[in-house]
């Protein structure tokens, strides 16, 4: 019998007929007369084959459902209404069945199949005697004797029964020395059991949220697209390294139940199935509620019985998945050391380190990994973990968005204006890109269509739209407003919200239900209402059916209640629960505060009033406006605030007055604008900030519109007008920053018009991490046309060769007034040190230049030529990590000599060694050198050098700060320092020793220095392991009389020791000690 080829059987089923555009009818004529053969053929195939056919069929049922994957009803509406869908669902679901039950039916055949021909023979002949001792009918031997292995399984299973057959094979299997084979079919029942146990959870969670959904568009099968990726998640990328992915993916999108489709995908068989046995999910919401725990309990959790032991399991730790989701609950910083860890997986440890050990690989480092996580800072968790494979989670397409409301409305015409509408909005548009917001805003818009009510006036803002449909849910048919019992409920409702804010609490009892005023009787109300939705199969636990619903209801309860009369003491003030929200104290807070600030708009409060009867919206207004002014005039803000959050606020309120009284007095804002609501909320707040000294902004995708035939006319672009519109707009504004951004040839275009304005005030222009991918030409043409800019630094924005010659043309022009140029690893190389030197042969204003981190080492003789030129007017080089040796000490040396106006060279982190400082000190020895500040960290330098610095000291009085932290110099270099130090003609006013491993002997030295120099202001010895004495004798070196030093820096001293020093009253007072 020839095996069967299943991928021409899925070729031939798939390609060929989908071509043809088979009617529904036919199809299923043709998959029942084609296909059920190809099921009976399963009983003389191997069982690879068997999976490989089962996967195929249930393959093809989903791509059935599957939007666009057939070309027959381009109309979702009118596939969706005909009735052919369903039918071929339900037959292909019971052939997947049919053809999953031949696999257990014949599982014996396969088993016995694996024998070789001598334990065959063992088999038989003990299955004799097995037969025998348990008092069953035997099977003539004849019949067992010439049998081959199919043939025996089926003379078994006709005599005894499938199941009672099966474990007589597996109490002979030990016997004839094949317990692997019992350990496999153990494992292969747990593996199985497991997955139907996942299966039926899954399926029973889903079905809880089934009202947002629409079959065959919208449901809890896997799209094309998305089973594509899921597919490359875990291709190799690196050989021999366990699979480890990043989901990346922003608060509130769906992540949770996109990982739930993919769990249910892989239980019923159609995803991963020859790549893993077990899928262990890892809620970190969750398990923060756990104090201590191992990896064992957490894999325990979900195991329906203990029938196979977790050792059996965790043997082949490269069949396990574990999916982690929410990691930034936890705020897991894999930082712990490594004896926090656990080696064990049995270990009972923190959450933390347990997590922590499962993601470094410290246990079952063999399992693969799938993190869902927000995207704050990847790069620092990809830092942390082994070759990880980072993913962005696709949410609702604009087309999908379109598509859900176009299958939502029963009228086309209607489901287009609201799609219109919705469209037209940013904030509610951005909204319906996840899938259960999309239900509600569509809700919400069909029944204010309904009743015939302007989508302008109700359904204008977020909070307006969550406004409307809660009241909606609680306005019985007839009535304007809900009923007494109805406030109740509502206000009960919101209690609960808060309290779980509070707590981190979003899955609730009904103990805390009964707390809030929610009885036993009013959860299948809320159930009803599309408020709540069951989170348990047993029904005793609760959760509201978005956490955007919780936080919304979160925020009414500051209107319907005071915190005062909370039965939970968790419950803050509203001025705290500000604080909170904007300080960003609580990542799971996203959108409480804004909704607050949007419940009291004017067209709320009305609202408000007209449903509940209620005045305290408009009681709370011009306290929250006190509170955001405390905020905004704090000192250092950047540190405190999230400056994105409060613009969000203030858009929801959409007052004029408000924004402008409050944005007044905004010294400094700084925001990444990372979607495109954030750009209109940008551009709405900006305009109001007059008062502005500092914007930083970061724009890190280019704009889609860019693309685009008339992109100057997309919205995007003219909100990104607006923002950069403030750059002429507001007179004080002094410094630009610009960071982690990406620009096109438009948004470059758009920023440039506005930084070229004569009127623009900007002095300081600042870019980190930003990248062009367009010419670069109008960028540099800003220096020539503003006269303002006086300072330019691009730190790790990388510039080509051909623009850097740009930058360095438009600096060589006569009309640029730059003062400052800062190239922090910018990617210069040594071929690039030419323009830079052309160009300081022709500018006569530049005053600092900082090249760090660039690979100029080649290239320092042809810069220091230019150096040397008799107009050079830099003052400050900084050259540090430039790969700079002993070798190119010479042409530095030359530069000292014939540069008068040089008073400051920073060579730090350049392999200078002993013998470049050497030649340094030669010229620094001169009368001719000018130099008052140098900068030696981390050089390699020795204490044989410390005698060339102490002579440069005592021959220099110019010298005003010496920096040589991060060398070796040790307490015998340090004496021979401290005899320049202690000369009479030392200039020294600032020295730096942090990290130069002094000791006691050091210690007393330095002592010396505090108590007898005649110069020295400052002095810095951070990083050594000075002792708890010594640092009192330093302390007390500062308190004698004449002593000239101001600042002191130590380490903190050691604990163990404690530290106490006193001054006396009648001391004068000492210098500034600082302990870091």
């Amino acid at each position: 019998m020839p095996s069967i080829n299943y991928k021409q059987f899925t070729q031939f089923s798939l390609v060929k007929h989908s071509k043809r555009v088979t009617p529904p009818q036919a199809l299923i004529k043709f998959m029942v007369f084609t296909l059920t053969p190809f099921i009976f053929l399963l009983l003389k195939q191997p069982r690879w084959t068997c999976n490989k056919l089962i996967t195929s069929v249930r393959i093809l049922q989903v791509k059935m459902l599957t939007p666009g994957t057939w070309e027959t009803h381009p109309r979702p509406r009118d596939r969706l209404s005909d009735s052919w869908s369903p039918s071929l669902s339900v037959f292909l679901s019971g052939l997947h069945k049919m053809a999953a039950s031949f696999i257990s039916d014949f599982r014996l055949m396969w088993y016995l199949d694996e024998l070789r021909k001598n334990e065959l023979v063992k088999f038989k002949e003990l299955l004799k005697q097995e037969t025998v001792q348990r008092g069953l009918q035997p099977i003539p031997w004849a019949q067992v004797k010439k049998a081959k292995r199919q043939d025996l399984a089926g003379l078994m299973t006709q005599r005894y029964g499938e199941q009672p057959a099966w474990d007589l094979a597996l109490c002979i299997f030990p016997k004839i020395h094949r317990k692997d084979l019992c350990d496999k079919a153990a494992r292969e029942s747990a593996a199985n059991a497991y997955q139907t146990h996942i299966q039926k959870k899954l399926i029973s969670m889903w079905s809880r949220d089934a009202f947002t959904e629409i079959p065959g568009c919208f449901d809890q099968t896997l799209t094309r697209e998305e089973r594509e990726s899921l597919e490359e998640y875990f291709t190799p990328r690196v050989p021999r390294r366990p699979h480890t992915v990043v989901l990346r993916a922003l608060q509130r999108v769906g992540k949770t139940r996109f990982l739930m489709k993919l769990m249910l995908a892989w239980s019923d068989g159609t995803l991963y199935r020859d790549k893993f046995s077990f899928i262990f999910y890892l809620c970190c919401r969750e398990l923060k509620q756990l104090r201590v725990t191992s990896l064992a309990k957490l894999i325990s959790r979900e195991r329906p019985d203990d029938s196979v032991p977790l050792a059996d399991i965790v043997a082949q730790p490269e069949r396990i998945l574990f999916i982690v989701d929410s990691l930034e609950e936890l705020q897991c910083t894999l930082t712990e050391p490594e004896s926090e860890l656990c080696l064990d997986w049995r270990e009972e440890r923190s959450v933390e380190a347990v997590l922590s050990s499962l993601l470094r690989r410290k246990i079952l480092p063999e399992s693969a990994l799938l993190l869902a996580a927000m995207p704050m800072r990847p790069e620092a968790l990809e830092s942390k973990l082994d070759h990880p494979n980072m993913q962005e989670l696709r949410r609702f397409q604009d087309s999908h968005v379109k598509q859900y409301f176009c299958c939502s409305f029963e009228d086309r015409g209607r489901a287009m204006a609201a799609f219109s509408w919705v469209q037209n909005n940013e904030h509610l548009f951005t909204m319906c890109h996840i899938p259960l917001l999309c239900w509600m805003v569509c809700t919400s818009l069909k029944q204010e269509m309904e009743r015939g009510r302007d989508l302008a006036a109700t359904c204008c803002r977020s909070s307006s739209v969550f406004l409307s449909f809660m009241f909606q849910a609680f306005t019985p048919k007839g009535a304007t407003r809900p009923s007494p019992q109805g406030q109740g409920l509502l206000k009960a409702l919101c209690s609960l919200a808060a309290e779980g804010m509070w707590t981190d609490t979003w899955v609730f009892g009904k103990e805390e239900l009964r707390r809030n005023g929610i009885a036993d009787t009013d959860t299948p109300t809320l159930l009803d209402l599309r408020l709540f939705r069951k989170y348990s199969e047993s029904g005793s636990s609760y959760s509201f059916i978005h956490m955007c619903m919780q936080e919304f209801c979160a925020a009414m309860y500051y209107l319907l209640d005071s915190p005062r009369d909370h039965p939970s003491r968790a419950v803050m003030p509203i001025e705290a629960m500000l604080l909170t929200f904007f300080r960003k104290d609580r990542a799971s807070w996203v959108f409480m505060g804004c909704f607050l600030f949007g419940l009291v708009h004017e067209s709320e409060q009305q609202r408000l009033d007209a449903l509940l009867g209620m005045q305290r919206s408009r009681e709370l207004a011009p306290q929250l406006l006190g509170c955001l002014r405390i905020l905004v005039e704090i000192e250092d803000p950047e540190e405190q605030v999230e400056f994105l959050l409060l613009f969000y606020a203030l858009f929801e309120v959409q007052s004029d007055a408000y924004a402008s009284h409050l944005m007044s007095s905004l010294r400094e804002a700084h925001f990444p604008l990372r979607e495109r609501p954030d750009l209109a909320v940008a551009a709405y707040c900006l305009k109001y900030c007059c008062s502005l000294r500092e914007l930083t902004v970061s724009v890190p995708e280019i704009f889609p519109e860019e693309r685009g035939p008339d992109p100057m006319s997309s919205r995007t672009l003219l909100w990104w007008r607006q923002i950069c519109s403030v750059l002429t707009a507001n007179e004080h504004l002094q410094k630009l920053r610009v960071v982690e951004s990406i620009f096109g040839r438009w948004t470059l275009l758009v920023l440039c018009c506005q930084l070229r304005q004569s009127t623009c005030p900007v002095q300081r222009l600042e870019t980190n991490k930003v990248f062009f991918f367009c010419e670069t030409e109008i960028f540099f043409e800003v220096f020539t046309s503003n006269p303002n800019l006086q300072q330019l630094s691009m730190t790790s924005t990388r510039l080509p060769h051909g623009d850097f010659w740009l930058l360095c043309g438009a600096l060589s022009n006569p009309v640029c007034n730059l003062q400052e140029l800062l190239l922090q690893d910018s990617g210069l190389s040594a071929s690039d040190c030419k323009a830079l030197a052309s160009m300081l042969a022709k500018n006569r204003k530049l005053t600092l230049l900082d090249l760090s981190d660039n690979k100029l080492a080649d290239g320092v003789s042809t810069l220091c030529a230019a150096l040397r030129h008799p107009y050079c007017t830099v003052q400050t080089l900084v050259m540090a990590g430039c790969q700079i040796c002993e070798h190119f000490c010479p042409h530095l040396s030359e530069v000292l000599l014939s540069n008068a106006n040089l008073s400051h060279l920073d060579l730090s982190r350049n392999p200078l060694m002993d013998e470049g400082v050497a030649q340094l000190c030669e010229a620094l020895r001169q009368p001719t050198c000018r130099l008052q500040t140098l900068c030696l960290q981390r050089c390699g330098i020795t204490l044989r050098i410390c005698q060339d610095l102490a002579l440069v000291l005592e021959t220099n009085p110019n010298l005003r700060s010496l920096d040589v932290g991060g060398n070796n110099i040790g307490d015998i270099g340090m004496a021979f320092l401290s005899g320049g130090v202690l000369h009479s003609h030392c200039g020294l006013k600032e020295l730096s020793l942090n990290s130069c491993q002094l000791t006691r002997e050091g210690g007393k030295i330095l002592a010396s220095i505090v108590a007898f120099s005649k110069s020295l202001n400052e002095l810095d010895l951070r990083g050594n392991p000075l002792d708890n004495s010594t640092i009192r004798l330093l302390c007390l070196a500062t308190s004698l009389p004449g002593r000239v030093l101001r600042k002191l820096r130590v380490s903190k001293p050691s604990p163990e020791e404690g530290f106490c020093f006193d001054f006396s009253q009648n001391d004068p007072p000492p210098c500034e000690i600082s302990m870091d």
